[in-house]
This record gives structure tokens, C-alpha cells and sequence, in this order.
């Protein structure tokens, strides 16, 4: 669902949105209600500056703590300091499968992105995408999102994440280290900072692709400057997954 961005108050004294009952309490408690339907709040934002910033600033961040509340009470727990990016980002990472266009961040063909009902991220999961000396890093990695029959290319696995306090983490210190390139001209489709190329980096360790089920000469994944991960492998076929060797 798309919505446009219209901004079409500023939510001043003379605005029609401050007439009636509509405070920031019972705008909580009707998107309480709705159990923070993301699309709703998307509509909300699109109408007015004042909904937009509530919207940032609470509405989306009730969301993420309704949808992966372990998750995000460990994102900031031992002191760690706000989810890096913004709510917004965060919340369409949770929910949002980025796909990949022609001739963009991945050679692949055109696979539109799209919304999911429900996505399973995994801290476990995510150490098997660090390389030995970063495994005290904190990840949480999504299961793949598998898009079948994609001709030549087999079947493709999208998968996405968030590191958390990267701005902190071992593995930033080594992208910078190992003078990592940041992509010329793609930024995440999340928060639109600019990535950092892990292949490149040769900071790809095996076990990703047997977390994966994937060809281990067919994946890659790039993380943001907020610490955002999307990535992309070649899953291998179902009867080769099941045999395929345990971490």
C-alpha cells in the first residue's frame, strides 16, 4: 500500500486537526485498539506534520514493540541507547521484504518488494552472519522470504535485519578496518543511509549459508550505516536443504 505524502497542515492553532478531541491519548488508545495496524498508521502520517511526527515518534514505535516485543526489549537493554535509524525504519523492516530491481543492489532480476504478514528474526540465527571475531555483536536476522521459479536464477531468499548498537559493534570497527566499500549509488530501502558491502568486504562466513539453505557461492548482503542487513542467496532445492550439514 502506497500512500503519498501530502502534508497538508502544519497543525497550527487554525488547523482543523485541533478541533474536537483529537490529543496524542486518544490517538494512542484508538491505534491501541487497532493493535497498531501499520497501514493505518502510514494513512495517519501521510495527512497532516503533526500526525507524521506522532507518528515517528510514538505510533511506529508502539508497533514494532507490538510485533517483536523480546526483540525490541533487548535492542535496548545493558544500557544500549535508542534503535539506531528511526522507529519508521524499523517498522518497515519488520514487515517489508525490499526484493531487488534490475541492475540495482543485487544481480538479480526485477522482484517487486512487497509487505509480509509476519516475518520470524532470530538472535541465534544471526550469529551464523558473523565472522568469529564479531560474534559477541548482537544480530537478529530474518528467516528467508522465498520467491520460487525465478528462471535461470532458481529459487531466490530475501532476507533482512538489524544489528543492535552497531555504531558500537565489532563488525562496524572491522568494515572500517578492512575499508570496506560503501555502494556507489544504492542506499537501504529502510532509512536510506548508505551500505556497506559485506562479499566485498569478505565478511561472509560460511555458516550463513547453512542457516540459510542456500548455495554458499550465492549469497550476499550488505549492512547500512544505522545498522540495517539485506541480503539475498540462491536457496537450495527442499530434498538438498534437508541433508544439508548442521553450524
Amino acid at each position: 500500500m502506497n500512500v503519498t505524502k501530502k502534508y497538508r497542515c502544519i497543525h497550527s492553532t487554525s488547523c482543523v486537526c485541533t478541533k474536537g478531541l483529537l490529543t496524542e491519548e486518544v490517538i494512542f488508545l484508538v491505534f491501541n485498539h487497532l493493535n497498531w495496524n501499520p497501514k493505518l498508521i502510514a494513512v495517519l502520517s501521510s495527512t497532516c506534520k503533526w500526525f507524521d511526527d506522532l507518528a515517528k515518534r510514538v505510533l511506529w514505535k508502539e508497533f514494532c514493540k507490538a510485533r517483536a516485543p523480546k526483540m525490541m526489549l533487548d535492542l535496548h537493554s545493558n544500557g544500549s541507547h535508542i534503535v539506531d535509524g528511526n522507529w519508521t525504519a524499523l517498522g518497515k523492516l519488520l514487515i517489508y521484504c525490499s526484493g531487488c530491481k534490475k541492475d540495482g543492489l543485487f544481480n538479480s532480476n526485477h522482484i517487486p518488494g512487497h509487505f509480509v504478514h509476519r516475518t520470524r528474526f532470530s538472535r541465534t540465527s544471526g550469529k551464523s552472519f558473523l565472522l568469529p571475531q564479531c560474534r559477541t555483536d548482537v544480530l537478529y536476522v530474518s528467516d528467508p522470504c522465498e520467491h520460487l521459479d525465478q528462471g535461470d536464477e532458481g529459487d531466490i531468499g530475501f532476507f533482512r535485519g538489524i544489528f543492535k548498537s552497531f555504531a558500537t559493534s565489532k563488525a562496524r570497527k572491522l568494515l572500517i578496518n578492512r575499508s570496506a566499500p560503501l555502494h556507489p549509488t544504492e542506499v537501504c530501502p529502510y532509512c536510506k543511509a548508505k551500505l556497506w558491502n559485506m562479499q566485498a568486504a569478505n565478511m561472509i562466513p560460511s555458516s550463513a549459508s547453512c542457516r540459510l539453505g542456500a548455495y554458499e557461492d550465492y549469497i550476499e548482503y550488505y549492512v547500512c550505516l544505522n545498522g540495517h542487513v539485506l541480503g539475498i542467496c540462491t536457496l537450495l532445492p527442499l530434498s538438498d536443504t534437508d541433508e544439508a550439514p548442521e553450524e
